[in-house]
């Protein structure tokens, strides 16, 4: 994907990335840790974290066509190396979701009593807020530096004059 309305795919496609993110990593973490939002949410938290693991390399697809058509400079560089790196904590918010949904989805008598089940929810919802926390962190440092990119230098730190129609 490279162009959408005549604008680099990339500008739009980024605002999925940054928005779905942060949102998986909640859902997961809220999932996790409290069971009965997880059967409340049902088949919503895997699909949305798939959603959200297919629109990262949509998005970074689209960084690497534009990095192709703007003068390099190391900003860019260093946003495309960080925006690369986003994939496994996409697959792994999608993993564990999936994950979170399997276990609560089994009936009461099936949760009840069994030591192991308590563990499993333990483990998945430490892993899930490690999972969630370097996730929105990748997201934030992506960001940061493609902002960085775009604008260092872009722009004037002092007002340029009236604005029209004034």
């Amino acid at each position: 994907m490279s162009l959408v309305n005549g604008l680099p795919a990339h500008v739009l496609l980024v605002h999925f990335v940054v928005v779905l993110v942060p949102l998986t990593a909640l859902a997961l973490v809220v999932c996790a840790v409290w069971p009965a939002a997880a059967r409340r949410m049902g088949l919503v938290l895997p699909v949305l974290a798939l959603v959200t693991l297919a629109s990262v390399p949509l998005t970074t697809g689209a960084g690497e066509w534009l990095e192709k058509h703007v003068r390099g400079n190391a900003l860019i560089q260093r946003h495309a190396e960080l925006g690369d790196g986003l994939l496994p904590w996409a697959l792994g918010l999608f993993v564990l979701a999936a994950g979170v949904w399997w276990t609560t989805r089994r009936s009461p008598a099936q949760r009840d009593g069994a030591r192991s089940a308590s563990v499993i929810r333990i483990a998945a919802a430490v892993l899930s807020v490690a999972v969630a926390a370097g996730a929105v962190v990748d997201v934030y440092r992506i960001g940061d530096s493609g902002a960085k990119a775009a604008w260092q230098d872009g722009y004037s730190k002092t007002a340029t004059g009236a604005v029209e129609g004034n």
